[in-house]
């Protein structure tokens, strides 16, 4: 290969990432509205110059490459699409994304990852090539999972993509003695939080939190300077994620917040099997939705609760609960990443525990948490990593 080849080759590879790198950008706008399907975001160039883009906006509405097609109009014809995800080509809510790009004249398509999905995986490549369409695979592929980590950790295993948030003290407490402030993080990191609640499905926490909390789960970020903040629709209206308590005997107060909301936010509570009828007939009749699960060891089975809830298309969850849940979820190879806030607090030892008796390899094979960066926020500082199991595969 001769040198101008390599630099023509390199040219094309650095415009191509650049418009990928939009694409991505426009695909995180659909963060906490699109599930169960991906976050999906399509640009489309024509000598140079944008003249499309879109992006998945919700569930059920039109995807990426077909609201980027509407805005290019007639220039798409020989243009080239950048799409985040293969394009579909199966009739759902929509029709298959791969005849609009055919009718609309691309000719070529830059695709960095196959679609999980086995009634589309590679279906959609094979299509756009037969009809003449040129097609290059690979770009920034691991940028593309990563994207949509949680569609790939639903179609591979069935279940929902999870992070474990805890606010904790330097002592790694979750909550000070009897008498304490409430809060263990700063303002800051508490609005963090909001942000991260926009962008998943559900967010989850056990009963203790619920009784001793009283917490409402939700985005309460406002809209400020005709900005919509991170997580948030383009109208300001909060994507509020949907609730879910793990509650064994159905504890529940009828009086929470969280109950109280149930007719606004969608709201679960999971109980054991022989939980009281009466008792789940009026949370029902408060509008909370009541699933029943088995029991392992006297704790709700969270493999059977993660994946009724990553069926009922809650793929992405936040875990918020106390040190049972945290615990749980970790022993049981749940938890995808983790985001602990670090306050400059010391508790001591009439502070709550932040976990509780973790497995042997939790403590003797160090590699588990990988990926980690420190960010200060607040004066607390976020520690985020990815979660990986002793072979070096993701959990």
């Amino acid at each position: 290969m001769s040198m101008t080849t390599k630099n023509r080759d390199r040219t094309r590879s650095d415009v191509d990432s650049f418009f990928m790198s939009r694409a991505f950008e426009l695909a995180k706008r659909g963060r906490g509205a699109t599930s169960p399907n991906p976050v999906v975001g399509a640009v489309i160039v024509r000598d140079g110059e944008i003249v499309g883009s879109g992006y998945h906006e919700r569930y059920g509405s039109a995807h990426a490459e077909v609201n980027a097609l509407a805005e290019a109009g007639a220039r798409a014809s020989g243009a080239t699409l950048y799409v985040t995800l293969e394009p579909c080509s199966i009739s759902g809510k929509t029709p298959p994304c791969t005849d609009a790009i055919v009718a609309a004249g691309i000719a070529r398509t830059v695709v960095p990852v196959e679609d999980p999905n086995p009634r589309v995986s590679g279906e959609g490549i094979s299509i756009l090539r037969n009809a003449g369409v040129e097609v290059d695979l690979g770009l920034m592929h691991e940028e593309a999972r990563s994207l949509n980590a949680a569609y790939f950790k639903y179609r591979s295993t069935g279940l929902p993509f999870t992070t474990l948030k805890l606010a904790l003290s330097l002592d790694g407490r979750i909550a000070p003695p009897p008498g304490g402030t409430r809060w263990t993080s700063s303002e800051a990191s508490r609005e963090l939080v909001h942000a991260m609640r926009a962008k998943v499905d559900c967010v989850m926490v056990g009963i203790g939190t619920v009784l001793a909390d009283d917490p409402l789960l939700t985005d309460r970020r406002t809209r400020t300077g005709g900005h919509a903040p991170d997580g948030m629709s383009p109208d300001g209206g909060p994507r509020q994620p949907a609730r879910l308590v793990l509650d064994t005997h159905l504890r529940t107060p009828l009086e929470s917040a969280i109950v109280s909301g149930a007719r606004d936010v969608r709201t679960i509570v999971v109980c054991r099997e022989s939980a009281d009828p009466s008792r789940r007939a009026q949370l029902e009749g408060a509008g909370v939705a009541v699933w029943s699960a088995g029991t392992l060891d006297g704790r709700l089975d969270l493999d059977v609760v993660l994946r009724r809830a990553a069926a009922e298309g809650l793929i992405s969850v936040l875990s918020e609960g106390g040190a049972g849940v945290a615990s749980s979820l970790l022993n049981g190879g749940f938890v995808d990443r983790v985001a602990f806030f670090v306050t400059p607090k010391l508790y001591g030892g009439g502070g709550v525990p932040a976990l509780g008796t973790l497995d042997d390899s939790w403590w003797s094979e160090r590699s588990r948490l990988v990926n980690g960066t420190w960010t200060e926020i607040g004066g607390d500082c976020l520690f985020e990593s990815d979660v990986f199991a002793s072979d070096g595969e993701p959990v």
